[in-house]
């Protein structure tokens, strides 16, 4: 008789230690997952479902021919992603993204986890560091892991932790929007999937209106930070509004709030200077999220500022912007390239407190972590995906590529990628000019395919 495998134990049920989760069950290895809500709570949580989505409610692009994110989705497909699977089942229309109703993809994961016969779910928080007898971990805490914990990594790896501030967008009740003034429209007409090129609302701005929201933005009163977080640096990738504002008059006009390819149904031969765009957040089509609108405003300030915005001026509110503290270890410098802690091997990391950024990001190396982590179990070789693939790109930066003492949090995309051979023209010509980009993307792409598909054969049966 074959002997039941020791499980491996996951902490943490977001997106990361879900993937992992649901790889190593599938592998065939028993794996405890551990979620400390809702005995122990977070800041922004509000349920105790498996993969909440707390901030956005999109994947970005799902563009897997000419966009890096789009080919780490197709990439996670082919891997049997339960993220990916879940996405299907509860996206609603946002042009060429890959959104979705965040109540449906957390029911489908939590469903699916709790269902399988190899997942053992233990709620309740994991203090300090996990018991010595658990000799095969994956710690995919997340960018909010309980004080415990995080000071018990701290202390293990002998290294300051790192830190930023992330924010959450609002949410508007579709009902309270004027839609005399704002109209459906994706950026270009863009039909992305389900979707049919009206896929967001749109809020146009006039130049006085821009300056004057501007201006509000800049002096609203915002939210007060305690002393331990004053030095905390942002991240780029994720700045509330306010803080674009100040940077420049012009910035969020070239950031969110762009008016590019956009054309006003009720005015249609006068350009809006500026856009503000809501996105679909439910499958209901009842709560739309506000485009790029990540804030540290004080809640009646936002009800203020925001209620200046066409469109908004009776704007109620599902949910109001917030800001919050994410940490994440310097990966390169702390972590193996199968993402276990150097010195502690029996340790491994995913999701965002690897340094990726990105809900899809987070995922994927949660996927890789519990293939790993499997493999270890079953004292199988461990295969890394190929560096030409997204998830070969990623997995190299954090875990020795990028520089120990610039590292921040990193999305996917083709900077990652080594060089690529871009393939002749239908003339025999190497493109030039602005048939370049288009062409090294679709090279970039293709070649990742390729091999993603002879490192996965035989393929992982997705979720269903």
């Amino acid at each position: 008789m074959t002997q039941t495998p020791k499980p491996v134990h996951v902490i943490g049920a977001g997106m990361a230690g879900s993937e992992a989760a649901w790889a190593i069950a599938n592998a065939g290895v028993p794996v405890v997952l551990h979620e400390m809500r809702p005995v122990v709570k977070t800041d922004v949580h509000q349920t105790d479902g498996f993969a909440e989505l707390v901030c956005s409610n999109s994947f970005r692009s799902d563009d897997a021919e000419q966009n890096a994110v789009g080919l780490l989705h197709e990439e996670m497909r082919r891997a049997g992603s339960l993220t990916m699977a879940a996405a299907e089942v509860a996206k609603v229309p946002a042009g060429g993204a890959l959104a979705v109703d965040r109540d449906i993809f957390s029911k489908f994961v939590t469903e699916k986890l709790t269902a399988h016969p190899l997942v053992t779910v233990e709620r309740g928080e994991v203090a300090g560091l996990p018991p010595a007898d658990w000799d095969n971990v994956i710690v995919a805490s997340g960018p909010l892991t309980s004080a415990a914990l995080g000071e018990a990594i701290a202390g293990l790896t002998g290294a300051e932790e790192l830190a930023f501030f992330d924010a959450i967008a609002p949410i508007v009740y579709r009902d309270s929007i004027d839609m005399s003034v704002c109209w459906f429209q994706s950026r270009y007409d863009k039909i992305g999937p389900d979707g049919d090129g009206k896929d967001y609302i749109n809020c146009p701005l006039d130049r006085d209106q821009y300056n004057t929201f501007i201006r509000e933005l800049i002096e609203s009163e915002k939210g007060d930070f305690q002393e331990w977080e004053k030095n905390t640096p942002y991240f780029d990738g994720c700045l509330p509004i306010e803080v674009m504002a100040e940077r420049g008059h012009e910035t969020l006009r070239w950031g969110p709030m762009k008016p590019v390819g956009l054309t006003n149904a009720h005015n249609p031969t006068v350009k809006a200077y500026a856009v503000i765009q809501l996105r679909q957040d439910n499958a209901l089509g009842t709560l739309y999220n506000m485009v790029g609108f990540q804030t540290k405003m004080k809640h009646g300030e936002q009800t203020r500022v925001f209620r200046t915005i066409p469109g908004l001026e009776k704007a109620e509110f599902a949910r109001l912007g917030g800001l919050h503290r994410n940490t994440f270890l310097n990966s390169p410098k702390v972590l193996d390239g199968t993402m276990r802690l150097k010195n502690q091997p029996r340790l491994r990391f995913a999701g965002q407190v690897t340094g990726v950024e990105g809900y899809v990001e987070s995922a994927a190396m949660g996927i890789l972590a519990g293939r790993f982590a499997a493999a270890e179990r079953l004292a199988h070789d461990i295969s890394l995906p190929p560096r030409n693939t997204a998830l070969g790109a990623l997995l190299a930066h954090i875990t020795g590529e990028a520089n120990v003492e610039t590292f921040q949090p990193m999305n996917v995309n083709f900077g990652l990628f080594p060089e690529v051979e871009t393939p002749l023209d239908a003339e025999g010509k190497k493109p030039r000019g602005k048939a370049k980009g288009p062409a090294r993307k679709r090279a970039h792409t293709a070649r990742a395919l390729r091999e993603v598909d002879a490192w996965l054969s035989p393929r992982v049966d997705a979720a269903e």
